[in-house]
């Protein structure tokens, strides 16, 4: 992951197109067409050794004989002329090349690239447009007209196809790239470039394969704070595994998917499933602001088109705005006397411009409704022109958020262009729009989610990990393998989450009078590492009543499973007592690994028919509560867990807590490969694990347990003592750590904090405040020092932060001591804890910008090692550099 050299990608000074051509319609033809027909102020430097010009501009017959170095080449060649080209164009300098050939030697390639430092877009490259530098270095056959979206495709067919689909509705965009296969420059890289890149308001990806997840969630989860991204995966059908394959059933229920959907979800970014709710949410984007809420009226001169709305609206649990009392009186007024006021708002088949603006108006105004969306079908009896009009001026003069939908084709065009023109998101079918409202609050919802401040009081528990980790060691000593029900139940128990005691027995008797010692009635199963579904082969008994009829069970469950699976092994059995819980829902929490995204936590009902019901929901670890919440209440049965009868509301709270502390237990011991827990009873009383079991594996290189989002490096802290005595914890931030970062900002003196934010501020608003605790702990970090203050509470003293590039060669340094601290030597703490980290990180160097009269600061930095000079761009500040590697 690297953004290097991908500045001349965008913006060259001057270009090669090896391969050039005037053989009508080859690909070094159409490219230079594009390049010339585009208006590309450089140099445009063909390369043929047949040809003196090309499209009448001057040809070179080599590389070596170009009269300067190009930033940026395409080569429209055969495969193996490649490595030899790539090779000359670097040790000419230069800076990136575009491989057009599906067909490229991928490591020959590389490896010329890498000699020159030089990098590759491609192989099988549509080529790159970025119509603000006039630049059309592909060979699609349509331009890309100027706008704020950038698109990132794997696949140049998608990318004409999308050109072809923006054009008439006057969409535009800031950057076109097609990748190819990802021979270097992948999405990480493009994400990583248009994140800062100021003409991009929006980044939409379309993904085939993603081959290193590490450095494209960073990435992702840094775009998607700067703005809007969203993304279509490509085959997901096809990458489902067998459920019937999966030994646990958290596996079964992880499909890559839902993996990815989670994934992107966690990042901030929004996942669509094909190419007409790309196009929508395309359409959203550029278009329009968040709503306030996710209340729809929906007006229409016909009542079908309507309801077609309304059915996409409910069938996606969306909520149509109920009409007050107040708007009902004013739309009876504008609609004929005949019509019947509510939502959806027929305004009848003659509708004109003047019904439909005034009803529009009615509804922008109520502030019970968030979002209007106005369906037109054309007919003899109005001019679909006419209500455009009429829609485009009520929304410029009184504001609100207005979506459109004109029904129909030819007669609908130029109704979409007049929206295209005024900035109105508009759509082919009533579907669709409702479909772009939906992406609209997914995006914000997930935004939401990245700016939510964890409770502090979990911090507070402390698992006994002394005792779980004592579980895996004795079963990586062994080999790994599947834990015991009653050690996979030590271990919930450790991490705090309650566990139904249960008994491992060798046989009939041992279990007749285990049950006899625990109190009857029991539950007995079969305890064997080769049944992982011990329901299918009757290796269950429940309610068993006496130490007869556990011996009759025993008999029984090794009668049924010799025939049903007569080459398992069985190991004895498991007992326990009967958990009684008359009220309880039964649900299932486990873990499982996505090949590509690693450790994934699984949430959803639970019982006998987990597989078939598929009412479940992922997400990547660690967990907080705001994330364990959402992955409640994203399911269907978080209905069943409210108050209905006589049955009391299940303790929700209870539940996320118990997910959170999995995800903990997960992040202590990442040799947990997979985990069920089910069923987990959960009650008015909270959770109990009835059945757990657990697979333990030593962790390799390169291993997919890796976390895609770091946890919080607990290794990191360190205690420390004050030059006035305080003790004082080091330590990395936390999401947690948001109000205390808010008192650390009220206890400085308005000169500090202009000397640390270079400008006047006193308070930092909640998604500042989010920004600056919620951090990735790899390119992101920040240390803290907290101790606990008179009143029990824990206190930030200071903090230092890095934000490193994605090249790990800089990164920026900031700190902040309180005011009243100053000269107890916390300052040189913070930074001496932060260079030893950026040092083990690998940076190259690190970077920190002083306003010139903070004289403490500059000391200090200089005590540090670094080095001081006056800063090029600002006489006022003074720019320190200090050598970590």
């Amino acid at each position: 992951m690297s953004v290097r050299n991908l500045h001349f990608l965008f913006e060259p000074t001057a270009i090669a197109v090896v391969g050039a051509s005037d053989t009508p319609r080859s690909v070094g033809a159409v490219v230079m067409r594009n390049l010339l027909d585009g208006g590309f102020a450089g140099p445009i430097m063909p390369v043929h050794p047949k040809y003196r010009a090309v499209a009448g501009v001057l040809a070179y017959p080599s590389v070596d004989l170009l009269p300067i170095a190009p930033d940026l080449a395409i080569l429209c060649t055969p495969p193996d002329t490649l490595p030899r080209l790539i090779d000359q164009l670097g040790r000419k300098g230069c800076r990136i090349a575009i491989v057009v050939s599906a067909d490229a030697e991928w490591a020959g390639c590389r490896q010329a690239a890498r000699r020159h430092n030089m990098r590759l877009l491609g192989a099988g490259s549509l080529g790159v447009l970025v119509p603000k530098s006039r630049l059309n270095i592909s060979f699609s056959h349509i331009p890309a007209e100027p706008g704020r979206i950038a698109f990132v495709s794997q696949s140049g067919a998608l990318c004409t196809a999308v050109l072809d689909w923006a054009r008439p509705r006057g969409i535009g965009f800031s950057a076109f790239l097609s990748l190819g296969d990802c021979m270097d420059v992948d999405f990480a890289d493009a994400l990583d470039h248009l994140a800062n890149d100021e003409a991009t308001r929006a980044i939409l990806l379309y993904i085939e394969d993603i081959r290193e997840r590490r450095a494209f969630m960073p990435a992702l989860r840094a775009a998607a704070r700067n703005k809007p991204v969203v993304l279509v995966k490509a085959g997901r059908a096809a990458d489902d595994p067998s459920p019937s394959q999966a030994a646990f059933l958290a596996e079964a229920l992880t499909r890559p998917d839902e993996a990815f959907e989670a994934a992107i979800g966690r990042a901030g970014a929004l996942g669509v499933t094909d190419l007409d709710e790309l196009f929508a949410a395309v359409e959203t984007l550029a278009r329009t602001r968040p709503p306030r809420g996710d209340r729809l009226a929906i007006v229409s001169n016909g009542g079908g088109t309507a309801m077609m709305a309304v059915d996409e609206l409910l069938r996606g649990n969306g909520t149509l705005a109920p009409l007050s009392e107040e708007c009902i009186r004013k739309l009876q007024v504008l609609l004929p006397k005949s019509a019947k006021v509510g939502n959806p708002v027929d305004l009848a088949v003659d509708s004109d411009g003047k019904r439909t603006a005034d009803a529009i108006r009615v509804l922008i105004e109520d502030p019970e409704i968030d979002a209007v969306l106005v369906i037109h079908a054309p007919n003899a009896m109005t001019d679909g022109i006419e209500v455009a009009r009429a829609v485009v001026d009520t929304q410029k003069r009184h504001g609100g958020h207005v979506l459109t939908c004109w029904v129909g084709e030819a007669a609908a065009r130029p109704a979409r262009r007049l929206f295209a023109e005024a900035g109105l998101p508009t759509y082919d079918t009533p579907g669709q729009a409702v479909r772009g409202f939906r992406h609209l609050l997914a995006f914000q919802s997930h935004q939401e989610m990245l700016l939510q401040t964890p409770p502090s009081h979990l911090l507070d528990f402390q698992p006994d990990a002394a005792s779980a980790r004592a579980i895996v060691a004795r079963s990586l000593a062994a080999g790994g393998g599947l834990l015991l029900e009653s050690e996979a139940k030590t271990m919930l128990a450790a991490y705090g989450i309650a566990a139904q005691p249960s008994h491992h027995v060798a046989d009939s008797e041992a279990a007749a009078r285990k049950a006899v010692e625990i109190g009857l009635p029991v539950a007995l199963t079969v305890a064997s590492p080769d049944i992982p579904r011990k329901w299918d082969v009757g290796g269950v008994a429940l309610n068993l009543e006496t130490p007869d009829a556990v011996r009759a069970a025993c008999a029984g469950i090794l009668h049924r499973t010799a025939t049903k699976r007569p080459d398992a092994r069985i190991e004895g059995f498991t007992i326990q007592s009967m958990a009684l819980r008359p009220h309880a829902r039964q649900l299932m929490i486990g873990i499982a690994c996505d090949p590509l995204f690693g450790p994934l936590i699984v949430f959803g009902e639970g019982g006998r028919a987990v597989e078939i019901v598929r009412d479940h929901t992922l997400a990547l670890p660690p967990l907080n509560l705001p994330l364990a919440r959402a992955m409640i209440e994203r399911t269907r049965i978080v209905r069943l867990l409210a108050a209905h009868g006589a049955r009391a509301a299940a303790d929700i709270e209870a539940l996320a807590v118990a997910l959170v502390r999995l995800s903990q237990m997960l992040v202590d011991n990442p040799e947990i490969v997979a985990c069920d827990v089910n069923p987990l009873f959960c009650d008015d009383q909270g959770v109990l694990a009835v059945d757990a079991r657990m697979r333990i594996e030593p962790i390799t290189p390169g291993d997919r347990r890796h976390f895609a989002v770091l946890p919080y490096p607990g290794h990191l802290e360190e205690p420390t003592v004050l030059h006035d005595g305080t003790e004082v914890l080091i330590r990395p931030i936390r999401p947690e750590d948001e109000p205390a970062h808010a008192d650390l900002i009220g206890h400085m003196t308005p000169q500090d904090l202009r000397y640390r934010f270079h400008g006047h501020i006193r308070t930092l608003a909640h998604h500042q405040l989010a920004r600056l605790t919620q951090i990735d702990y790899d390119r992101e970090m920040a240390f803290i020092a907290t101790h606990t203050g008179k009143d029990g509470q824990p206190e930030t003293l200071g903090v230092v932060r890095t934000v490193t590039d994605p090249d790990n060669h800089r990164a920026e340094l900031a700190i902040l001591v309180r005011s009243n601290l100053k000269g107890t030597g916390l300052g040189r703490k913070l930074l001496e804890t932060m260079v030893a980290f950026t040092r083990n990180r690998g940076t190259h160097e690190m970077v920190i910008q002083v306003l010139a009269e903070n004289a403490a600061m500059l000391k200090l930095a200089a005590k540090m090692g670094f080095a001081l000079k006056p800063a090029e761009e600002d006489p006022d500040i003074v720019e320190g550099i200090l050598i970590c590697d």
